[in-house]
Formats: C-alpha cells, sequence, structure tokens
C-alpha cells in the first residue's frame, strides 16, 4: 500500500525562548549538537521509509518560506499552509482528504517536527510494525512510550494487556488520559498498563476520514470545499481555503477522535524518545561534559555544574553556578534555574503585555 507521511510543523515553541521566536520557532532551530533543524531530522528519519514527494508538511503560512529553504526535496504543492492555527484534527483532516485527492488511499503517518529520537533504527521498526497493524485491522494506531518516571508533562495511555494482536506487538487502547497529578502518575507506572502519548500516529487515509465523519461530522463538509478548490488557481484555492478552514473546530485529534473510537491500537515503543518540550529536554538529549553541563558556543566555566548553556556571538563566563540555563542571542538573554524552566512562557506574557513584539 502506499506510505504518505504529515508532518506537523505550526507550533510556536514558547518554552524555547529567546532563541525560538515567532519568525522562528523551535522546529526550525538546532537545538542539539546536530547540525539539522528539528524539522529536518524528523524527514530524514523517514526517508527509508516515505519518499520526499509523499511527504507532506502542515504548517502557519508564515513558515512557507522557512519549510521550502529548509527541505527543498519536498514539492511545494505538498506544503499545507494554515491560515491560523486550530490545533491537530483541523490539519490531519485536510492532510487526509489531500492525500485522497492524490492517491485515493494510502497509509498515513502523522509525526510531529519537533521530537528527537536517539535510535532510529528502532524506530523504523516499531514504525513498520505499525504500518502492517495499521493496513491490517484498518485501525487506528498510535505510538506509546513506556514511562520512566510518574511524568506529571505527558499525556498517558491506557492499553488491554490481554488484547494483543495476533503478529505484532500492539494492543487495544482502553482509554486516552490528560497530563495526570503526580500521585495518578504514580498510580499508571506501578500498574503497567499505561504508556506516554508519543503524539505519532499511523492509519490509513480511509480510516481517519471514517472517524472523522462518525466523531466530527461538521468537519467533511468544510474538509470537502477545501479539497474541492484546490486545484483551482492559486489564488483562488487560497480564498477558499481562508474563508472555509476558520470554521473548522479547534481540537486535538487526541480529543476529537481518538477518546471517542473504538478502533485504537497502541504499540509500546523504546527508541530513545523525548518530544523536547522545554530546555530541560536539551539536558537529557545532549552530552554533558565531566561537570555535568550541556554546553553550545563559547563558554568558560568555573566551579559551574548540571546546567545548560546555549552561546551566541559573545562569550560567556560562569562562576558558581549550579542547575541553571542560560541562553543567548542577539537581542535577548535568558538566565534560569532548572525547576523554574516552566515559567518561561510568563516572560512572554509580560513582553506581550508591554508591546515589546520586537522580542516574541
Amino acid at each position: 500500500m502506499k506510505v504518505a507521511a504529515l508532518i506537523m510543523a505550526g507550533g510556536r515553541g514558547e518554552r524555547f525562548w529567546p532563541k525560538s521566536r515567532k519568525s522562528t520557532p523551535k522546529q526550525f532551530l538546532t537545538l542539539t549538537h546536530s547540525d539539522r533543524t528539528m524539522i529536518q531530522s524528523t524527514v530524514d528519519r523517514i526517508r527509508p521509509l516515505v519518499a520526499p514527494e509523499d511527504i507532506f508538511i502542515a504548517t502557519n503560512k508564515d513558515y512557507r518560506d522557512l519549510v521550502r529553504a529548509q527541505l527543498p526535496e519536498i514539492p511545494e504543492e505538498n506544503i499545507l499552509c494554515e491560515p491560523m492555527a486550530r490545533n491537530t484534527a483541523p490539519c490531519i483532516g485536510w492532510g487526509a482528504v489531500t492525500m485522497r485527492r492524490k492517491y485515493g488511499d494510502a497509509l498515513m503517518m502523522v509525526l510531529p517536527s519537533d521530537h528527537i529520537v536517539l535510535q532510529p533504527q528502532l524506530y523504523l521498526s516499531v514504525m513498520r510494525s505499525a504500518m502492517a497493524v495499521a493496513e491490517e485491522t484498518d485501525a487506528l494506531v498510535t505510538l506509546g512510550i513506556p514511562p520512566a518516571s510518574p511524568d506529571t508533562g505527558y499525556g498517558y495511555i491506557q492499553f488491554d494487556t490481554a488484547a494483543q494482536t495476533a503478529h505484532y506487538n500492539a494492543f487495544r487502547v482502553k482509554r486516552f488520559v490528560e497530563k495526570p497529578d503526580l500521585e495518578t502518575a504514580r498510580q499508571y507506572l506501578a500498574s503497567g498498563e499505561y504508556l506516554w502519548n508519543s503524539g505519532m500516529f499511523v492509519w490509513k487515509v480511509s480510516a481517519i476520514l471514517r472517524e472523522i465523519r462518525s466523531h466530527l461530522p461538521d468537519y467533511e463538509p468544510v474538509l470537502e470545499a477545501i479539497n474541492g478548490a484546490a486545484d483551482r488557481p492559486e489564488a483562488e484555492a487560497r480564498a477558499v481555503l481562508e474563508a472555509e478552514f476558520p470554521k473548522l473546530r479547534p481540537i486535538s485529534v487526541d480529543y476529537g477522535i481518538l477518546e471517542h473510537s473504538a478502533n485504537v491500537y497502541v504499540l509500546p515503543a523504546s527508541f530513545g524518545w523525548d518530544d523536547v518540550g522545554s530546555w530541560l529536554a536539551v539536558g537529557r538529549i545532549s552530552p554533558a561534559n565531566d561537570m555535568g553541563n550541556v554546553i553550545r558556543g563559547d563558554v568558560v566555566t568555573v566551579n559551574s555544574t548540571r546546567c545548560i548553556v546555549q552561546g551566541g556571538d559573545k562569550t560567556i563566563a560562569m562562576v558558581g553556578l549550579e542547575d541553571t540555563i542560560i541562553v543567548d542571542t542577539k537581542d535577548a538573554l535568558l538566565v534560569c534555574a532548572k525547576d523554574s524552566a516552566g515559567e518561561i512562557r510568563k516572560v512572554l506574557e509580560i513582553l506581550r503585555a508591554v508591546n515589546r513584539t520586537e522580542l516574541l
């Protein structure tokens, strides 16, 4: 069966300020020691499974040129530029009808553009199994990460340990659970029945469109209108898109479809995954020196340990610091205690309130 991929690349990445900005969000940055940006790495990772002409990028209209510059191998018509952010269900629906027009039916991968995979060969093996399950069962298939800790920052998937597919390590999903409190997360971890929700999916185009008709019926006429205008002159197609796309209710595919579907499977998958949700992730996935510091740039350290430093054009000197994040850019400097990394968004709130839009 034809294999295609939709890579979702419309996020703002506010927790990676000041490097991630509205004009250049985190998926277009190199945040680790790789010389490839996060979206380039995502495409590189799936190239053994999907040809470039069968990869689609769903992004904000403001990022068309960034996508074209960083991914010149992707056909321009495969760059789906959303007029506005509407969460994941709308962009997945648009991607599905676009693929239906091109292929009739296909296996459709749906992948975030800003995750890290440290064991790509294991990842490819799991993806091949997920593709087989999706094709054989006509189900919606997701990848679940065995939890390493009772983390409250992830959604969880409860699976039926007794309902496993015959040929692959896939289990029927009981339910999706949003981010729990710490005690609940500990219970999930102890039960052995829960996985972290990776946000990676595989299904047939026909299967996801069937589920959209069932659970988001108001989407269908809007998606068909957008799809029906796709072959018109570019200005006409864009006008229809801008008129119709806002009619799609902003909702995640998890809330809108997966939580209501009776035909969802999950594959437990360990391949060195990280969703790179904040600067703390850079410390997890990047090599540290003998003092536990993760450093990029021209940095001098004295008696400083377990710090994350992303330098810019100037030399950074740290003396006597522990568990600190420092990020230097041309016009802004972040100094943040690691245990306050979740508060970085509040800086942006203040900047918006005082109309410092040049820093957003």
